[in-house]
């Protein structure tokens, strides 16, 4: 089984074949990150945890972007950024729904015995830990807030 870095140079090398050019760029930037990674700890490789962790990172960095481009009117570098955004995902775990995390969140408040808002902290901390990227931060932080409020 490949490791999640060679899947990015299996990918970067059909992008390529493909001319698929925001493909490229994207699965570029990831594998950069990852060497730039690696060489701070001596390695050439990073272990899969690590890789998913700096792919959520560039996801992340892709959505507040295209947020950021689409607030002052800038449709076209938005758009570049969620194109990217959508190649980017297709390395992560699948994103639960609204629903689902609703449940978790529920489950953990209850688990907490947290009532208000003083105890989001806890909470947050706890659902992080238990979704582990499979879920939006922002999504999870809206659905805490909705519960103790």
């Amino acid at each position: 089984m490949n490791t999640v870095q060679e899947i990015i140079n299996i990918d970067i090398k059909k992008a390529m074949l493909a001319k698929d050019v925001d493909k490229l760029a994207a699965l570029r930037a990831v594998k950069s990150a990852i060497i730039i990674e690696a060489t701070k700890d001596g390695s050439s490789e990073v272990s899969d945890e690590v890789s998913l962790q700096i792919i959520k990172r560039l996801v992340k960095q892709r959505k507040d972007s295209a947020e950021i481009y689409l607030k002052e009117n800038r449709q076209d570098l938005a758009d570049d950024e969620l194109i990217q955004l959508k190649h980017l995902e297709n390395y992560l775990p699948e994103q639960m729904s609204s629903s689902e995390v609703s449940k978790v969140v529920k489950e953990v408040i209850e688990e907490l015995k947290a009532t208000t808002m003083a105890d989001m902290g806890k909470v947050m901390g706890k659902v992080m830990s238990v979704l582990d990227g499979k879920a939006d931060g922002k999504l999870i932080s809206s659905t805490v807030r909705g519960f103790l409020n």
